[in-house]
């Protein structure tokens, strides 16, 4: 299990380190200080080291993977593949190959978003559109893999059984209050190394293409789209959607921390214009922080339940950068 202990010396050692930047650029900053909002600084090239590590995992432990379901979901074969995490658990996933083009396929990862599930990515005109995404992947060619988030989904025999939350709501009997046995932050964090190990897997199978992965990530998950990316180099193409802002600068799951980790990969920002969980001049600061000349940051109707218009643009994104 993760290490509160160890979490806490993680960011006593990012605050020793002291290197941070501000590096957006003025007109940005100046938004944002008109919306009240402060500068959005990141950790230095010490400190994202160090962030790095938290992510490393032993790599001997076996993945003990395998198949438990073969299912046809709207004409394509989709597996049911379970796998063993560094935590000891279980972790679920759906696999599906497309029935167009010839293998081996590149292969993109869908992250969902909190109290989510992989099933998001497999109805129509949701929250996320999940479906949709999907559909449009597979009929370009695109293997596609989302996998139950930590203590999410299938998965949530790891909270007691409990809705997944950090935090304890007060205002329900305690019978049924919402319980928090990992934090919001040990949830993300195991997920980014699930998701590795899941990068490992798909490399066994020979109908997959491992020098082509790629990611889209909605909310919770377009958070981990930064995350992940940052730490694996294997991602080669990435969507983050609504992903929330996280202005602590020595917060472990800020995505602005990560930002060093994506060099010159193609990275494709889906936002909301009326988002309250990341204003437009937070986005804008976040975006001028990539350093990736191959990246777009495009505004889309609604708020944090974007307008379903987002979702031929993220994947033409990907057909553009993956294929």
């Amino acid at each position: 299990m993760l290490n509160r202990q160890r979490t806490q010396r993680v960011v006593l050692r990012l605050f020793l380190v002291g290197l941070s930047i501000s590096s957006c650029g003025q007109v940005s900053q100046g938004f944002a200080r008109e919306a009240g909002l402060p500068a959005l600084e990141r950790v230095g090239e010490e400190g994202f080291q160090l962030l790095r590590e938290w992510y490393a995992y032993d790599k001997t432990i076996p993945l003990e993977a395998r198949i438990v379901e073969k299912k046809e979901v709207a004409g394509v074969e989709r597996e049911k593949i379970v796998l063993r995490t560094t935590q000891g658990f279980l972790a679920p996933g759906y696999l599906q190959l497309p029935t167009v083009g010839e293998g081996p396929y590149p292969c993109v990862l869908l992250l969902h978003g909190w109290s989510g599930s992989k099933e998001s990515w497999y109805e129509d005109d949701n929250y996320i559109s999940g479906g949709n995404i999907r559909k449009g992947l597979l009929e370009q060619g695109f293997a596609v893999f989302a996998l139950d988030a930590h203590c999410h989904g299938d998965r949530i025999a790891e909270n007691d059984y409990a809705v997944v939350n950090h935090y304890a709501d007060e205002s329900q009997p305690v019978g049924s209050r919402r319980k928090g046995y990992f934090t919001q932050q040990e949830i993300y964090l195991q997920t980014v190394v699930d998701y590795r190990r899941v990068l490992d897997y798909l490399e066994t199978r020979s109908e997959i293409d491992a020098q082509r992965f790629g990611l889209v990530g909605y909310s919770m998950g377009g958070t981990q789209s930064f995350l992940l990316t940052g730490v694996e180099e294997r991602i080669k193409v990435t969507v983050a959607c609504a992903t929330p802002a996280d202005a602590k600068r020595l917060s472990l799951i800020a995505p602005q921390n990560y930002v060093r980790g994506i060099g010159q990969r193609p990275f494709f920002m889906v936002m909301g214009s009326n988002d309250s969980m990341c204003p437009v001049p937070r986005a804008e600061q976040l975006f001028e922080l990539i350093e990736s000349t191959t990246k777009q940051l495009k505004f889309y109707g609604g708020s944090h339940k974007l307008t379903p218009d987002f979702v031929p643009h993220a994947v033409e994104w990907v057909v553009e950068h993956l294929r």
